[in-house]
């Protein structure tokens, strides 16, 4: 079985990177003889991730303009409201790929929380239209981001993986019958421990981690965070460090945590992660913390799968479904309209602080299960293998 996993931005997003890094091993573990492919938009920051067969620039092409190809996508589009020649053109890159796979998989966890995506929609129908074998591989997807167009999409599909059980239920409610449910791959990811820095407390240090599409959505939860950045170093004698999880122009983490630690350097106790590392070790320091506070899902993923208490500063449906897949209940997630209040966030990191044990031991139950249940992807990929 030939794969080609597509819709990936780049491991810039270390987020981005343990999905397909996760991934990968997987598959290869389990489906004798599978080779992996990456079709990237940024295929330079791909290379630390050592299990791919290989990387394909999946770039977007500019259509020049004058031109014959800008011509005739103007007319179509403007005449017909077609716009799948001017689609197909710009993803020229990745479609050329399509013949050489015997599966094309659609990653990237989240894509579909954000608004219509008339590429891949368009990479879908070509993926077809050669008789090829279409994936979407563990996916979130919020009702409120549904659209008939979005819903036509997904029924091209020949398997759906949905990540958690709120996706998986929606999806099902939508009538589709090609879902079904797994966990996030990045579950099974391996960590690699680097030393520790200067100021870690072995047992004693605090993970935090926020980005600037958090703060966006919502200008009051930056200095809400600051509140309680300080009420930690007020009521605590733990370490804080600063994790940054995904470092793309105009998306860093690494820049606005940069802000906050300028501001508390002074005291001793807050240090900043730097922002070259790759998604295992990240994950390496996430695990030998005490407690995790993220905004980023694999950030927080790291967390959970090491069995550190964690708080999530959630912003879509991913961070809720898989905080009910593990606990039952949606834990110690935060909407983004309830991270406006510094004793919001105060009082969810008390609870957090008072049920340590309790949050520990349910992981150590919970997280061997929802490994299984990413490996159950693989199983549900290995049926489309022809027999």
């Amino acid at each position: 079985m030939k794969i080609m996993m597509f819709a990936h931005g780049g491991s810039l997003n270390r987020g981005c990177e343990a999905i397909v890094r996760s991934s990968a091993q997987m598959i290869k573990e389990n489906i004798s003889g599978a080779r992996v492919f990456l079709a990237s938009e940024q295929p330079h920051t791909d290379r630390v991730i050592p299990s791919l067969d290989g990387i394909y620039d999946g770039s977007k092409s500019e259509i020049v303009r004058p031109s014959l190809n800008w011509l005739v996508s103007a007319v179509r589009f403007k005449l017909l409201g077609d716009e799948s020649y001017a689609t197909g053109l710009i993803e020229q890159n990745t479609i050329s790929r399509i013949k050489d796979v015997d599966v094309c998989m659609s990653i990237g966890g989240d894509n579909y929380c954000y608004g219509e995506q008339p590429g891949w929609y368009e990479i879908d129908r070509r993926v077809k239209k050669h008789g090829k074998k279409l994936v979407l591989w563990g996916c979130s997807i919020g009702e409120e981001d549904m659209t008939d167009r979005k819903l036509a999409d997904l029924k091209l599909f020949d398997l759906i993986l949905a990540r958690e059980s709120l996706t998986y239920d929606m999806l099902r409610e939508k009538g589709l019958r090609n879902v079904r449910l797994c966990a996030d791959p990045a579950f099974t990811m391996a960590k690699e421990e680097l030393p520790l820095p200067d100021g870690w407390q072995p047992g004693n240090t605090i993970g935090i981690n926020f980005s600037p599409l958090v703060e966006g959505r919502n200008k009051q939860s930056g200095p809400a965070v600051r509140e309680l950045l300080k009420h930690i170093l007020r009521t605590t004698d733990m370490t804080i460090a600063l994790t940054p999880h995904v470092m793309v122009d105009g998306n860093n983490d690494y820049e606005l945590l940069q802000v906050f630690h300028q501001e508390l350097k002074d005291t001793g106790r807050v240090i900043l992660l730097p922002d070259h590392l790759t998604a295992v070790q990240y994950k390496g320091y996430i695990a030998r913390m005490r407690f995790f506070i993220g905004a980023r899902t694999h950030a927080t993923i790291a967390a959970y799968s090491n069995f550190v208490p964690t708080m999530v500063l959630g912003y879509s449906v991913k961070s809720k479904g898989i905080a009910r897949d593990l606990f039952g209940t949606e834990k110690l997630v935060l909407g983004i309209e309830e991270i406006s209040s510094g004793d919001n966030l105060i009082a969810k990191f008390d609870e957090m602080l008072e049920g340590e044990e309790e949050l520990r031991e349910s992981l150590r139950q919970s997280v061997p299960k929802i490994r299984q249940m990413s490996y159950k992807a693989v199983d549900y990929l290995r049926e489309l293998a022809p027999r």
